[in-house]
């Protein structure tokens, strides 16, 4: 894919704890902005499936779910833990 630079204004103190925040958990600042980026895309998600069922006419039950934590973290813990196995 395809990335593009750009720049925006953030408060000072904000994106220090941002980065941080991201640092702490081992993760590049742009990886966590594309998260919070789709996050956001995602709650326009479910006004528009609804949109969409109300022209169908069909009833559809359809809430997005919060993820608890991104997929890359959950592919490096599941890599770890197969590794401490390994080793063992």
């Amino acid at each position: 894919m395809k990335k593009v630079k750009t720049s925006i204004f953030v408060s000072e103190d904000l994106w220090r704890e941002f980065k941080k925040h991201v640092a702490s958990r081992d993760r590049e600042l742009s990886e966590a902005l594309e998260e919070l980026i789709r996050e956001e895309l995602m709650v326009d998600l479910e006004s528009a499936v609804q949109e969409l069922a109300g022209r169908l006419e069909v009833e559809v039950d359809f809430k997005p779910i919060k993820a608890v934590a991104s997929i890359s973290m959950l592919v490096r813990e599941m890599r770890d833990e197969r590794e401490g196995s390994i080793l063992r």
